[in-house]
């Protein structure tokens, strides 16, 4: 291992978190064009401190929960504080590699992901929720519940010892997010005139479309350090290689995704609908982020192709049943990260459907029952939903004390 393979395997990996931490300002512009104007600066409020705080708690608590110098056993990690030792001129191993980079590239690599799986919980309880309560779960999620399951599966707890397989985090960050953002959509209810009295769902559209779309370019460019980057190394060719095809795979998932949600929503709706395009796109890049290095470019487009028409039926299905998720994150992250973790076997032939399995329920169950009691605690304290007179008005006044069109709303000076 030479001095130059260690730089380009550190610079690289900072390349990626660069690239991952600007999926933040993705979901941040993706979510303001998705809600109504009156709720957008809350909104970019809570994507901005979301991240500062995520930021914090997993570099406090949260990184030395999820990757223990000595866990206490395969399901408890222990706990520890900081980042441990002399990290600035340590060095982690890549696994089964011998190839190493520097350890505080690796921090910056996993603190960004934290910062995605609260980002998902950002969007599915807009519009409604207190922002104090919001980002105090955000301290829980980011600095206990996201870390510990974690440990599980990449620290090497028990999902890891009975084969589970999640490459760059389709369950690990996107379906950990949605149920936590589903545990509190459903203490949280619908917003106000979502749905009829028989109901029915009620079309509430976003304030800018433009702005949405640009927020949805921004993590399909991110996504390639999310899934490009979890390679963790590039410095030798099998490597390289390997980087390249997940780059073309994430690629074409998410085109076939965006392709497919079109034609669905047109032969459902009658319409292209861009929102369901948007979250297309979105739901190929969840579908392929657990397994895209193993599929062929053929089967990258079929797993993106079938995400594509799973986010469309699960965004009407859980409309149905009046859970109310204003810009489809459960249904990208949840869903499209569930499909994607069962069919990790069908190009894997190391990873087992059983084992998958193991890790939905695992995490899923533990992360949808940590977070409802969380947000539970959290209702009972000090509440989460804001007063109806503040929701209809809009939260931008009322927690923020401001809004994010001025001009348009009064004609300027």
């Amino acid at each position: 291992m030479t001095e130059i393979e260690y730089a380009l395997n550190t610079f690289y990996l900072l390349v990626c978190a660069a690239f991952v931490m600007w999926m933040a300002a993705g979901f941040t512009m993706l979510e303001a064009g998705l809600v109504r104007a009156r709720n957008t600066v809350e909104i970019l409020t809570k994507n901005v401190a979301l991240y500062a705080i995520a930021c914090l708690m997993y570099f406090v608590v949260g990184y030395q929960f999820m990757y223990p110098s000595d866990g206490v056993n395969a399901l408890w990690p222990g706990l520890g504080f900081g980042l441990g030792g002399d990290h600035a001129a340590a060095a982690v191993t890549a696994a089964g590699s011998g190839i190493t980079y520097s350890a505080m590239a690796d921090f910056m690599f996993q603190v960004v992901f934290v910062a995605t799986a609260m980002s998902i919980v950002s969007g599915a309880v807009a519009e409604r929720m207190k922002l104090w309560s919001f980002l105090a779960f955000a301290v829980i999620m980011t600095g206990v519940i996201y870390p510990w399951q974690g440990y599980w599966s990449w620290g090497g707890g028990f999902l890891d010892g009975l084969g589970y397989s999640d490459y760059a985090g389709g369950g690990i960050v996107h379906m950990a997010g949605a149920f936590a953002a589903l545990a509190g959509v459903m203490l949280l209810g619908p917003r106000q005139g979502k749905y009829t009295v028989d109901g029915r769902a009620r079309a509430l559209p976003g304030a800018n479309l433009p702005l949405a779309t640009l927020g949805m370019f921004i993590l399909w460019m991110g996504w390639f350090g999310f899934n490009g980057g979890s390679e963790l190394i590039i410095s030798d060719v099998g490597s390289a290689n390997n980087v390249a095809a997940v780059f073309v795979n994430t690629n074409l998932a998410a085109a076939a995704g965006l392709v497919a949600a079109l034609l669905t929503a047109r032969l459902t709706f009658g319409k292209a609908d861009l929102t369901m395009a948007l979250n297309g796109a979105l739901a190929g890049l969840v579908s392929i982020t657990a397994g895209p290095l193993a599929p062929s470019p053929m089967l990258a487009i079929c797993i993106g192709l079938i995400g594509g028409v799973i986010v469309v039926y699960s965004i009407i299905g859980l409309d149905r049943l009046r859970i109310d998720d204003p810009v489809g994150a459960i249904s990208v992250h949840g869903t499209c990260g569930i499909f994607g973790l069962l069919v990790v076997p069908l190009s894997d032939p190391g990873a087992s459907f059983l084992a998958q399995l193991a890790g939905i329920g695992a995490i899923g169950g533990f992360v949808f029952g940590a977070s409802f009691a969380a947000w539970a605690l959290l209702r009972a304290v000090v509440g989460i939903r804001v007063d109806p007179d503040d929701e209809r008005a809009g939260l931008d006044f009322a927690e923020c004390g401001m809004e994010a069109y001025p001009d348009f709303a009064h004609g300027g000076d």
